[in-house]
């Protein structure tokens, strides 16, 4: 009996003992780490004991395992030399987030991760595993650190595609792929992932271009260099220069073409860049010469022109196309025309590896392809029929000994610069057969213009030349061109054609005419002095509500409201009714020929430069009767889907809304690649300049009161578009450099490409980040999910900005306030330390502190972390509208000509009113009770526009 208790007890011991050695480390957890030992070849190397201590996480536990109580959370086993296979059940440890498996020699299929989400960090570098499972990211939510480089994978089958899945990986910071047998083009959420700093992808099979949505992340490493020759990327580089926050750049190795971008400059944080072995042609910019890189390397491309003086610390350039061969030496006035000429048209491949050096005359070989030469001075250019692609630049004029200019069949667009007039000894000018466009300048008698078969090209009026039908019989021998490219004379069936054109083209002018002419007495009927005239609008680009402080543009009625290219004429009328030479406007999405816009631009002269962004650069331009507005004009690079939907959703939009703090568009322009949007001038630029840059402008700080308007008028503009219109619109990208002074200080929101239209009026899902990092709501961030309180949070980090005057995010800042509004939150419920970051330009007195605490604790209401727990804009309207009213100046600090109507009270009171006065029947035309003059926040009903429309239409 006592030895069968004895077995008992001995028994029971024995099931504590096994318990107690086992239970530390979850069962399951300890399976994987043994079918990992069992799967190596040298298991040895691991120390891991076979007999003693079984049990993984302790204590002690086992060598390169860390355990948070009974689950693995780290593997650390990098630089030991294992070998062998991962097992395939790996990713059942799913309480790991943090492996380091780097520089090993272990071989086969990598297992797949899939449902690894608490997985921060990936480190499996060199190492030979040779393939990879198509559901290895899926679910790495968690993911901040992957590195894969220096693995072959899956090169049986011919390589793998950039993984999809890592679109969810919002919270990825670096990924290494070099050197993995990657094919196929970079994916555009790559872009997109807002906090992904480190990209490296060389060594691959990589093609295409670079993705436009790059121009917005936050990469500050990026490495595409030396993809494998039968792969290679391709395309401009223009999207680099707007990725600001790079400060390495390896591009060198690839197949990248056109110019380097002229404002490269903007990239204050690069300190190295690698463009050799590319394709990059023309002139090296100047910006780029003067960055203060430490690395620049532009070898073995077919760079021209002068080579510039550099300052970076490092610089080679062999093996180029310049015309000299020292730095700051500058070419010959020939050479410089020239390759002007080749840069408007695009630096067309067939000629840039021979127009090099500085003698387009005398060189080894002779002259320059497609040149004729008197003496040392170029007489010929000699290039029909090459598919030139461009336009004509007016330096040509400065070829002083040209005799002729030979172009016809090519693709050029675009007008001939009226420089051309200039050259005292041209006899011979022959654009036929391209897309010339009119007007055409007047040359002198004895210059033969041959202008035939450029459809945008009109006859002219007031002695201009009539295109010219016959050839010109002169042949120079010493041109390389063939010369069946001379051989213009028309055959008798072309001629044929041309007689019957000229019938009908008589006969069409003649009703054109007549139709002139019955407009004309049907207008002369009417009151010459009108602006209600169903053909005329007022533009108003500065205050909607001062009938003196527009400008009349007579246009013609368009009911489609889609984006057409237009061309004609139309006359620009200032109130004293003096016209002016224009083009066709039309109402609605009111198109305005390019050529304006480049008269009122100065041709886009950087000096009228008002600023750059993704979209492209923000030029001031005056109109003949003193009036300013602002062009904003695509650059020629951006022209990918992404943009082309920015510029279409900025007209949409302006289109439908109108209120007296929002941006006007006054109207667009499209015409081959140059797309262009004409907007209201405001001359106090960005809210940012004031906030951020004051000083190094030589501005004065914005006073407590200045900076609560400013919220206010934002305010109220953010709750029209939320819920005062007839369709609900989310900007997502409100920010302060999208917020626009005028000349009294009251704010307008611009900039409106990235707009959502809210589907069932409230919210909407979309797969692509958008936006600018530091503004995100955290739904949008990780989710993709907005709702109008994603711009309710922006508009609370607007907000601690006029309180802090500190940009939303900036890197160089230690990481505890690298982001403002995470900072902020730390701080605002403690009343010493919110004093202690108030903006320092602010003076803090008794009367201001009570105020700035009430906006503080808004601007953290606007920011909760969750959605539903943010207030709607109409909110902060109402507690906005207190403030104001208490601090309303009775200085002239804010004279802003807004009397009339108490701008205080909510907006829904104020449609109240106008409805009321709709009902009373008050007249637009009335100067004495006019709404017009109202000067409220409504907008004005605009003239021109039909009587049905009312208050609701311009909620």
């Amino acid at each position: 009996m006592f030895i069968e208790k004895l077995s008992k007890l001995i028994c029971f011991c024995s099931i504590i003992t096994f318990t107690l050695c086992y239970a530390a480390t979850n069962p399951n957890d300890f399976k994987v780490l043994n079918d990992f030992r069992k799967g190596l070849e040298n298991p040895e190397l691991l120390k891991w004991p076979e007999k003693g201590n079984n049990d993984p996480c302790g204590p002690p536990s086992w060598p390169y395992v860390f355990c948070s109580e009974d689950r693995v959370t780290q593997i650390q086993a990098k630089n030991l030399g294992l070998r062998g296979t991962l097992p395939q059940s790996f990713n059942q440890l799913t309480e790991l987030y943090n492996l380091g498996l780097q520089r090993n020699n272990l071989t086969g299929i990598l297992p797949s991760f899939s449902g690894l989400s608490k997985l921060e960090f990936a480190f499996l570098d060199y190492n030979s595993f040779d393939a990879i499972p198509f559901d290895f990211f899926n679910g790495l939510t968690s993911l901040r650190v992957l590195s894969l480089e220096e693995n072959q994978l899956n090169v049986s089958t011919n390589g793998w595609l950039f993984p999809s899945d890592l679109e969810k990986s919002v919270q990825l910071t670096n990924l290494s792929l070099v050197h993995c047998n990657l094919v196929g083009s970079l994916p555009d959420f790559l872009g997109t992932l807002p906090s992904l700093t480190n990209l490296r992808l060389s060594n691959n099979k990589l093609s295409g271009t670079i993705p436009a949505t790059f121009s917005q992340s936050s990469i500050q490493v990026l490495w595409l260099n030396n993809q494998e020759r039968e792969g290679g990327f391709t395309g401009s580089i223009d999207v680099i220069a707007s990725m600001v926050f790079l400060t390495q750049i390896w591009l060198h190795g690839n197949k990248f073409s056109g110019t380097i971008p002229k404002n490269i400059g903007n990239l204050t944080a690069l300190k190295e860049l690698n463009l050799n072995s590319n394709q990059f042609v023309g002139l090296i910019p100047q910006s780029l010469a003067e960055m203060n890189l430490e690395l620049l390397v532009l070898n073995n491309n077919m760079l021209m022109g002068p080579i510039p003086k550099f300052k970076a610390a490092n610089f080679t350039y062999d093996d180029n196309l310049f015309c000299q061969t020292e730095p700051g030496l500058e070419c010959s006035q020939q050479v410089t025309s020239l390759l002007d000429f080749l840069d408007n048209l695009n630096y067309p491949s067939f000629l840039i590896s021979d127009w090099s050096g500085n003698k387009p005359c005398t060189s080894s070989t002779g002259p320059w392809f497609g040149l004729s030469c008197n003496s040392s001075e170029v007489s010929l250019i000699n290039l029909p029929r090459h598919k030139l692609n461009g336009s004509l630049s007016p330096s040509l004029a400065k070829l002083e000994s040209l005799l002729e200019i030979r172009l016809a069949g090519n693709n050029i667009s675009g007008v001939v610069p009226s420089e051309f007039t200039q050259l005292k000894s041209l006899r011979l000018l022959d654009l036929s057969d391209n897309n010339i466009e009119s007007p055409l300048p007047i040359f002198r008698d004895g210059v033969k213009v041959i202008t035939d078969g450029n459809p945008f090209l009109y006859n002219q009026t007031g002695g201009s030349v009539r295109p010219v039908n016959s050839s010109p019989s002169y042949e120079n021998n010493h041109t390389r061109s063939p010369s069946s490219y001379n051989q213009l004379v028309p055959s008798s069936h072309h001629r044929i054609f041309k007689t019957v054109a000229t019938l009908v083209g008589v006969a069409v002018f003649a009703v054109v005419v007549c139709f002139i002419v019955y407009l004309f007495l049907c207008f002369f009927k009417k009151d010459k002095n009108s602006l209600d005239a169903p053909s005329s609008i007022v533009v108003h680009p500065r205050d909607s509500s001062d009938p003196y402080n527009g400008v009349k543009i007579t246009v013609s009625s368009n009911n489609t409201g889609s984006l057409t290219e237009k061309s004609g004429t139309s006359s620009l009328t200032n109130l004293s009714g003096e016209t002016k030479n224009s083009h066709l406007i039309e109402v609605g999405n009111q198109v305005i020929s390019v050529q304006v816009l480049r008269k009122v631009t100065n041709d886009f002269a950087s000096e009228n430069e008002l600023g750059r962004g993704g979209f492209g650069t923000v030029y001031k331009g005056e109109l003949e009767d003193g009036t300013k507005i602002a062009v904003k004009r695509m650059e020629n690079g951006t022209i990918g889907n992404k943009a082309v939907e920015e510029f279409q959703a900025e007209i949409d939009v302006l289109s439908k809304v109108r209120h007296r703090h929002l941006v006007s568009l006054l109207g667009h322009s499209i015409e081959g690649n140059e797309r262009l949007l004409v907007y209201e001038y405001m001359p106090l630029g960005a809210l940012s300049q004031h906030l951020f840059h004051w000083k190094k402008l030589d501005l004065k700080p914005l006073s407590w009161s200045q900076r609560l308007v400013i919220a206010l008028d934002v305010a109220r503009a953010m709750e029209y578009l939320h819920g005062l219109t007839r369709e609900t619109f989310i900007h997502r990208d409100l920010k302060s450099s999208n917020i626009l002074l005028g000349d009294d200080f009251r704010a307008k929101v611009s900039d409106f490409g990235l707009v959502k239209l809210a589907p069932n009026g409230e919210k909407s899902v979309v797969t692509k980040l958008a936006g600018t990092f530091g503004y995100l709501a955290p739904e949008y961030a990780v989710m993709g999910k907005i709702t109008t309180k994603v711009d309710v949070f922006s508009y609370g980090v607007v907000l601690m900005e006029l309180l802090t005057g500190l940009t939303a995010l900036d890197e160089s800042r230690s990481e505890e306030i690298r982001y403002l509004a995470e900072w902020f939150w730390r701080v605002k419920s403690n009343n010493e330390k919110l004093m202690a970051a108030i903006d320092p330009a602010l003076e803090q007195v008794e009367e201001t502190c009570e105020s700035i605490t009430i906006v503080a604790e808004l601007a953290g209401h606007c920011t909760a972390r969750e959605a539903y727990h943010r207030p709607d804009m109409s909110h902060a309207v109402n507690v906005l509208s207190a403030l104001v009213e208490k601090w309303r100046p009775v200085s002239n600090e804010f004279d802003d000509s807004y009397s009339g109507v108490d701008d205080t009270r909510p907006l829904p009171q104020m449609l109240k009113i106008w409805k009321d006065a709709e009902n009373s029947e008050f007249s637009y035309s009335s100067t004495s009770a006019s709404l017009e003059d109202s000067k409220g926040s409504i907008a004005v009903r605009p003239t021109g526009f039909a009587d049905s429309f009312t208050s609701a239409d311009a909620r």
